[in-house]
């Protein structure tokens, strides 16, 4: 495995390719990634469901594995840019064309992904439990939606940082699968999860004529704050303290 010298000096040269991938294929990695941690959240809902909470924590991680492994564009993960920014090999304005794009390509991949699984009836015998996950999503207050948020990604950075290391399949498959693990058994907040949760138990409750959030709900009182939440954890927190701790040590080699 990699020191963590070394993976910092990976995480920049990682960053920099991310910020010069063309416009539309941040757009499309970012739909597979959307559509993997889509996919990841219907199987722990049937996993939870039929198992429990800790059952879904041990089936959501994935999810991340299939972005790091196949290849994608996953905007919690890619906060990680910003050791490219701190080390002058990207400007500001390409990281935000990055985050914005792979934002939106996620939020498509994982309506995708939530309007098959619904309309295919695979969660028709636990829609209760779908619509009673949303409805708490988006009744967090502000305040504790961002919180959730930042210990969120905080994990997904640290689980991005420790696959990093790794250069085989299962040792990939074993840096993403703990944090993951961690921060569904903690019921914290990944705005890309929750691209899938919210929009999942939306639709459940038009179709079974209930009490649904609305696209405002969504929006402003999950989306907004969980984001603005993963973006201290991941960029702020895992990338920006990663980088202070070692960025030193590149200079020197």
């Amino acid at each position: 495995m990699l020191a963590p010298d070394e993976i910092l000096k990976k995480s920049i040269e990682v960053g920099k390719k991310k910020a010069e991938l063309p416009w539309w294929k941040m757009l499309l990695l970012g739909i597979f990634a959307g559509a993997f941690i889509a996919l990841a959240g219907v199987g722990s809902t049937i996993g939870g469901f039929l198992g429990g909470k800790i059952v879904a924590a041990m089936i959501f991680p994935a999810g991340l594995f299939m972005v790091v492994v196949a290849g994608s564009e996953l905007f919690t993960g890619n906060n990680l840019m910003v050791t490219a920014l701190f080390s002058k090999k990207i400007g500001v304005l390409k990281l935000l064309k990055n985050w914005g794009l792979v934002f939106a390509g996620n939020l498509v991949g994982a309506l995708i992904v939530t309007v098959i699984a619904v309309y295919s009836g695979v969660l028709d015998s636990m829609s209760d439990t779908v619509i009673a996950a949303a409805m708490s999503k988006v009744n967090l207050g502000f305040l504790e939606a961002m919180l959730r948020g930042i210990l969120c990604n905080f994990l997904v950075c640290v689980a991005v940082w420790i696959a990093f290391s790794a250069d085989t399949v299962p040792g990939k498959a074993v840096a993403v699968f703990f944090p993951i693990m961690l921060f569904v058994l903690c019921g914290f907040e990944h705005s890309v999860a929750d691209m899938y949760y919210v929009p999942a138990g939306m639709m459940m409750g038009g179709l079974a004529g209930g009490v649904a959030p609305s696209i405002a709900e969504f929006l402003f009182g999950n989306l907004l704050p969980v984001t603005i939440g993963n973006i201290i954890g991941g960029a702020v927190m895992v990338g920006g303290g990663y980088f202070l701790a070692y960025h030193k040590n590149l200079t020197k080699k």
